[in-house]
């Protein structure tokens, strides 16, 4: 491995750690800013995905979507506080082009109530496309493949 890859996946992590950061302290307002301007960002069911389905659950064609998701988070939609907690794991570049990379990394989103419970909220993995911007590593494409299709009707927060 030369410096310039080890370089580029110090960078990756700082992305997806940032990106972790952002939604686990609540700043839902600096989550857009991850994204490119024609983005796509999806969650949708492993089997859904291995089945070239486009049904999800969520599905956000442009990085004005996002944003408007977290104004009606912030301003019409009601919901319990919460937390979460993501564990990102083996962040692996998959291939790419140019400027664009193909990465994937697992996830484990820990919620945690106001009266303290805790559960294991979600779990997958994350399939993405990332280009290199002016200030630096964003997401062009973001696909949240969950492992199982049994998830709470609560899906306020990003993951």
């Amino acid at each position: 491995m030369d410096l310039v890859e080890i370089v580029r996946r110090l960078e990756l992590q700082d992305l997806y750690t940032g990106y972790a950061a952002c939604l686990d302290s609540d700043a839902l307002e600096r989550w857009p800013d991850f994204f490119t301007e024609d983005c796509a960002y999806r969650i949708t069911w492993a089997e859904n995905y291995e089945a070239g389905l486009p049904l999800g659950i969520i599905y956000a064609t442009s990085k004005n979507m996002l944003v408007d998701r977290v104004m009606a988070l912030r301003r019409a939609n009601i919901y319990e506080p919460q937390r979460y907690r993501h564990l990102i794991s083996g962040l692996r570049i998959e291939g790419g082009q140019g400027d664009a990379l193909d990465v994937a990394a697992n996830f484990l989103v820990v919620r945690t109530m106001q009266d303290g419970a805790m559960i294991l909220f979600a779990a997958g993995r994350y399939v993405d496309r990332v280009v290199q911007d002016g200030d630096g590593w964003k997401f062009a494409r973001k696909t949240v493949i969950l492992d199982s299709r049994r998830i709470d009707t609560l899906l306020a927060i990003p993951l």
